[in-house]
């Protein structure tokens, strides 16, 4: 805990220190405005001495004057101070916000199945707007705040009495042990609170995202139960950390009473041996006011302080986690010219118990036409995953053109590949930049020309807006059927030397799928392509078929050759889907 919550502030420390200039001024303004503040009770005593002893007018007014350029000065500097924050802040916290987006997107796709979206989004938005309490907490509250007590400590000690300084320097000590033990014990149910706050966000967020299948199966009352579970959690947590800080801050109010019974009884029997002055009281009261307003919030501060690092330790978890798969140092760009592949001697296991392959070999030429059929569970959709890179393999390797797919960057790999999924997923942005996302650069001509390939333009057109309209989240404002024809646009747009197929055409009508198929055909030319279909008739036109089940390659050729062979998988499976339904 105490590790990772020096690694929050060591990332801080890291984005802020990227701005010397303004964290110099920064400092420089806190100063000078801190000590012109506890300069200006000095002059009070002044004032009230010179009343008490009857002193001329003009030498009164003379000090009032003094008073109020003092606060004019003290003001000017906080202005300083604060439209330099203006800028250091929020330009700061951008850079964390970077910094996040960049690494988090750098993560794996198993680091991305194995989280909510909205407990990441709510980690990120947590992490950012910590940094913004702690430093402000840090600056305009602890380091005023330690600042502050320094200059009255040397005032006390050297102008007024060392008894006075001593007794406030060790109340200050203890004072500041007990903020900083009490704290450090509540930081370990602000953890808890800060995770269990991230669990409800989960749960909501994933109650949300499957609506349609609480509302088919009738799971209202059961998913409130499990969310009503989860709050009553938050809610005992919550209930015992604000419990914590009203002990703390009761704590904290004895300690101030007992400060101020000791200053003003030592203060009096001074007076009374004419060591002190009515000035004095006046100053040392001043004093007074002026540290316990800045501890009793320092007090509450650092109990917000502790909250902020408890909530942003989730985001540091993340960002100290390395990623599974990376690029290597010296990783060059993937060139393909041909597009030939291979899997040499592959081995690749989601579970160390567990291998989807052993030992897997396949070659696919430059330019061929490839179909993997077979069971579900067989390893097809692996090979994709691997292919992308979405996983590193246990042994082996993976050639593109005689290149190895862990020597290459992986954004140059995938520069190279094109997917059209079984189930595409589309921005919340205009049909146009859905389509246009294939390739960035493309003219509005080829973003049209595309969207006619895939059949797209026929719907578009359709709509008020035609391409200017947005599909909702993850696209859910078309059909399936839609979706998956933008998905193809956006692939042929691309145009990538090396196609993937997945399920490309199973949420299309019939109809859809004929005009599609006629567009794959053009698309397909001179590329090296992969399809993964179950239905068979959309692979019969393939140059090579290849059965692959438990991750072994079972039955490879024709469409016309396996079809013949005898008590063959492949065989089995065209009887099924050809005939089945007919001899039924």
């Amino acid at each position: 805990m105490k590790s990772r919550t020096r690694q929050t502030l060591r990332i801080f420390w890291r984005h802020a220190r990227r701005y010397p200039g303004m964290i110099l001024l920064l400092v420089a303004s806190m100063v000078a405005a801190t000590a012109v503040d506890v300069y200006i009770p000095s002059l009070y005593k002044q004032l009230f001495n010179g009343l008490a002893m009857g002193a001329a007018t003009g030498q009164l007014l003379s000090i009032i004057y003094t008073i109020l350029g003092s606060a004019f000065v003290m003001w000017a500097f906080w202005r300083v101070a604060g439209f330099t924050n203006d800028f250091f802040q929020p330009r700061v916290m951008a850079d964390i916000l970077d910094t996040c987006f960049k690494y988090l997107h750098d993560h794996s796709y198993n680091f991305f199945s194995s989280n909510f979206v909205g407990s990441l989004v709510k980690r990120v938005t947590r992490f950012e707007r910590a940094f913004e309490s702690v430093a402000d907490i840090i600056y305009w509250e602890m380091g005023q705040t330690a600042l502050r007590i320094v200059i009255i400590l040397f005032v006390l000690y050297f102008y007024v009495h060392e008894v006075l300084a001593l007794l406030l320097l060790a109340w200050s000590v203890l004072y500041v042990i007990f903020s900083y033990i009490f704290a450090r014990f509540k930081l370990k149910y602000d953890i808890e609170n800060s995770e269990i706050d991230t669990k409800v966000s989960g749960t909501l967020a994933d109650t949300i995202t499957n609506n349609i299948n609480i509302k088919l199966f009738g799971g209202t009352a059961r998913e409130f139960k499990t969310f009503r579970n989860v709050t009553q959690k938050q809610f005992q947590i919550r209930k015992w950390t604000w419990n914590l800080s009203d002990i703390n801050e009761a704590v904290q109010g004895g300690l101030m009473v007992f400060l101020e019974f000791l200053m003003l009884y030592n203060a009096v029997k001074y007076w009374q041996r004419g060591v002190l002055t009515i000035g004095d009281f006046a100053l040392i009261q001043a004093f007074l006011v002026q540290i316990f307003g800045r501890l009793w919030n320092l007090g509450r501060h650092i109990k917000q302080l502790y909250e902020r690092l408890a909530e942003a330790e989730e985001m540091t978890e993340i960002l100290m986690t390395p990623h599974e798969v990376h690029d290597k140092p010296d990783a060059k760009k993937l060139e393909v010219p041909l597009g030939k592949i291979e899997f040499k001697n592959l081995t690749f296991g989601y579970h160390k118990s567990r291998n989807v392959f052993k030992n897997f070999n396949l070659v696919i030429k430059p330019g061929e036409r490839i179909a993997f059929i077979g069971p579900s569970g067989g390893g097809k959709t692996t090979i994709v995953k691997l292919l992308f890179r979405f996983f590193d393999v246990s042994g082996g390797e993976i050639l593109i053109d005689g290149q190895n797919l862990a020597d290459v960057t992986q954004e140059s790999l995938r520069a190279n590949l094109s997917l059209v999924p079984q189930d595409p997923i589309l921005f919340h942005r205009s049909l146009y930049d859905n389509i246009a996302y294939g390739r960035s650069n493309a003219s509005s001509a080829e973003i049209y020309k595309a969207a006619r390939q895939a059949h797209c333009h026929e719907f578009i057109s359709s709509f008020p807006k035609g391409y200017d309209t947005f599909v909702g989240e993850r696209g859910i404002k078309l059909s399936g059927g839609e979706r998956q024809r933008v998905a193809i646009a956006r692939a042929i747009l691309k145009n990538a030397p090396i196609l993937v197929l997945d399920e490309a055409t199973s949420s299309l009508d019939s109809e859809s799928e004929y005009f599609i198929q006629d567009a794959l055909k053009t698309l397909m030319k001179n590329k090296t392509t992969i399809v993964i279909a179950h239905r068979l008739s959309t692979i019969m036109q393939m140059d090579r078929i290849v059965v692959i089940d438990k991750g072994q390659i079972m039955e490879e050729g024709k469409h016309a050759e396996l079809v013949k062979a005898k008590q063959g998988i492949y065989q089995k499976l065209w009887e099924i889907q050809a005939g089945g339904f007919g001899s039924a």
